[in-house]
């Protein structure tokens, strides 16, 4: 090949340049890859955060009865339709058996042309509970458009199935009509399309860089010492999760040194692109324990099935396996195996077993659980022989007594062990 006289003048530029993209690419690569200590942590049983998952268990499939309830042309729900929604529900007994012992929200009657079909209607008690939580909805709904918002701009297409996003309505926070009150309302937000597979799909009308700003760099920027977060915005540092460890982690070696690594990587905002980091980079991993952290976090208990994030996996970017990381991180997240399903829980937003920071949507959830819980006291002696004081749910705020979260110890030695946790079976 011959080269022409310019040709011969551009080349050291041309050779200066390549140069200079290789330090850098070389830099990038060095920055994603910090050699992480490859340690195996042993599971923990946190008694306190399961005790929580255990009673809102119940609290959420009561809540989506009661929404079935209301939908209903009739007022009202037979046993006959409620005999295949257990999985739905995500009880561990039988639908009838569960609504029968909450009487102070379901009121059974007997079908006006067949005497032995069992019926349920809402109680007065369960619909004026249901009064102030529509309230509490529409008094919310900037916050909620603000939540739905924020999902869609961690996602690739910017775009999720309502399939999915049905199993995440009650953790969000959503109202049981959203698709028809809230989505029609706001066309500069949401837009409503169809999928190429035929699917009714919820996307995002146009970005919005206000968003754009994770809890961790928001809690960051907030603290008392801000001056961290400047010096991560001029790329001096990485920000830091939260962390508490289960009792005897925090004075193991290993772990120490692990964590201390982790936290010095550079933190990519969930919300920035993410194609051009190596998948199998330490950075990724500290990426997809962002992405984890910031959905947890934008739902209303700081928590939700381990299942719920695998429909929008390629979405987020996600590595196949990457419920593996709910484990291996024990500070951030506790995996959860109670109720015959896996949930997962976000540590930082529970305080001696209760939410850190609850949601006004959490307070009025704390009101039908006292509610529930006192149908079950007086079940024995009649729903009617409750006092007064104890049916009515008038108080702003209804105190839930809680025990102290407990967790078991963990043996302070180098070597740590990951409890066989399958990632591959469905939950129930």
């Amino acid at each position: 090949m011959i080269l022409t006289s310019s040709a011969l003048y551009f080349l050291p530029n041309l050779r200066s340049a390549l140069t200079r993209e290789t330090s850098k690419l070389h830099l990038h690569q060095q920055l994603q890859w910090r050699g992480l200590v490859k340690v195996r942590l042993k599971w923990v049983k946190n008694k306190g955060l399961d005790h929580i998952i255990d009673r809102e268990t119940d609290l959420k499939a009561a809540s989506l009865l009661k929404d079935a309830i209301k939908r209903s042309p009739t007022g009202f729900i037979t046993a006959r339709s409620l005999s295949d929604w257990q999985k739905h529900l995500g009880l561990t007994v039988p639908v009838l058996r569960f609504i029968r012992r909450y009487p102070t929200l379901f009121y059974e009657f007997p079908h006006s042309r067949y005497a032995s079909l069992p019926c349920f209607r809402l109680t007065d008690t369960a619909l004026r509970l249901d009064t102030q939580e529509q309230i509490i909805h529409q008094a919310q709904e900037a916050d909620t458009v603000e939540r739905l918002t924020r999902v869609l701009m961690m996602l690739k297409s910017k775009a999720i199935p309502f399939k999915s996003l049905l199993h995440l309505k009650w953790d969000l926070g959503l109202p049981d009509s959203f698709a028809t009150t809230i989505i029609p309302k706001y066309p500069d937000h949401f837009r409503i399309v169809e999928s190429q597979n035929g699917l009714s799909c919820f996307t995002l009308a146009q970005w919005r860089d206000e968003y754009a700003v994770s809890a961790l760099q928001k809690n960051n920027e907030n603290a008392e010492f801000g001056d961290a977060y400047r010096q991560f915005k001029r790329g001096t540092t990485a920000l830091a999760f939260p962390m508490s460890f289960p009792r005897g982690y925090g004075a193991q070696n290993k772990v120490k040194a692990w964590m201390e690594n982790f936290q010095k990587l550079p933190y990519i905002s969930p919300y920035e692109d993410s194609s051009q980091i190596d998948p199998s980079s330490d950075l990724m991993e500290k990426r997809v324990v962002g992405v984890l952290h910031e959905l947890l976090r934008l739902t209303i208990h700081k928590k939700t099935k381990r299942n719920y994030f695998r429909p929008l996996r390629q979405e987020l970017n996600l590595p196949h396996r990457f419920t593996r990381i709910f484990t291996r991180y024990p500070g951030i997240f506790y995996l959860s195996l109670k109720c015959k399903t896996t949930t997962v829980a976000l540590k930082e937003g529970y305080r001696r077993g209760k939410l850190a920071d609850p949601h006004p949507l959490a307070r009025i959830r704390d009101k039908y659980y006292h509610v529930m819980r006192t149908g079950v006291l007086y079940r024995a002696t009649g729903v009617n022989l409750i006092p007064e004081k104890e049916g009515l749910v008038n108080p702003e705020e209804v105190e839930i007594k809680e025990s102290d979260p407990e967790e078991e110890g963990v043996e302070t030695s180098d070597e740590c062990y990951e409890e066989d946790i399958s990632e591959d079976s469905e939950d129930e």
